[in-house]
């Protein structure tokens, strides 16, 4: 049977250069985005790259009845392994200082990126369970560093990182895995430094590799930087790299 992985966000950015590379690898994919057009040219461009099928459901995550759907889509596959928690959303543009954040816009930072994957996590989990799987839940520095004009978006990372810490530490039959990707030339990191050049941070598909060494290789559960796994074979899995 094949592997099936859920990956959220797939129709860009580093959801769809992860969707390329498992595709590849033979898995079956379910992936979704907010735009129906560019989710639908991703899922062509995924299908052609790989050997499994590819299931494209255009809608908004933190829309339960949507969440459902995506779960019911990954299970029906059969294999189901693998959920990437990777859309999400940065909140007013530009960013605004914590005094002047608008506590609706931080309420709908929160909805997207705590509560809509939390859901997913809680629908998923039977069926992870019993694959002996695992969660990726994409964070950022932003959880963890006090960047000026990040409050909201850096607090809901720092939410989803301390679920993933207790969700681990509860499920030992599935390892939870929250990773920070790094900075990326993506459309979210342009719109976080509104007209300015991004065009020296790294695109997606370099961060992918390591990102799938964390998974094949079955690193236990933890927090993990990207861009310390490709250049330390060395280390035996966790070791310096999962933060206390």
């Amino acid at each position: 049977m094949r592997r099936t992985a859920l990956i959220t966000g797939g129709s860009r950015g580093l959801g769809l250069a992860l969707a390329r590379h498992l595709a590849a690898d033979g898995w079956n994919l379910v992936v979704d985005g907010r735009d129906a057009d560019a989710l639908e040219r991703a899922r062509r461009e995924v299908d052609a790259a790989g050997r499994g099928t590819v299931i494209a459901l255009a809608g908004d995550i933190a829309d339960p009845v949507h969440a459902a759907a995506l779960v019911n889509a990954a299970a029906g596959q059969g294999g189901f392994e693998l959920l990437v928690n990777n859309a999400g959303t940065l909140g007013p543009s530009p960013l605004p200082h914590v005094a002047w954040l608008r506590t609706g816009d931080l309420e709908r930072i929160l909805r997207t990126n705590v509560v809509a994957p939390l859901r997913l996590v809680q629908a998923a989990l039977p069926h992870l369970r019993a694959a002996g799987g695992a969660i990726v839940n994409v964070t950022s520095d932003a959880a963890v560093e006090g960047y000026e004009g990040w409050g909201g978006y850096g607090a809901s990372k720092a939410a989803l990182e301390q679920l993933s810490r207790v969700l681990a530490a509860e499920e030992t039959d599935v390892r939870v895995l929250w990773v920070d990707p790094g900075d990326m030339r993506t459309q979210m990191h342009q719109d976080a430094f509104p007209g300015e050049d991004i065009s020296d941070r790294p695109m997606p598909e370099t961060r992918v590799p390591g990102l799938v060494r964390l998974v094949d290789e079955r690193w236990p559960s933890g927090r993990y930087r990207v861009e310390d796994l490709p250049d330390r074979a060395d280390l035996e899995p966790g070791e310096e790299l999962v933060a206390q």
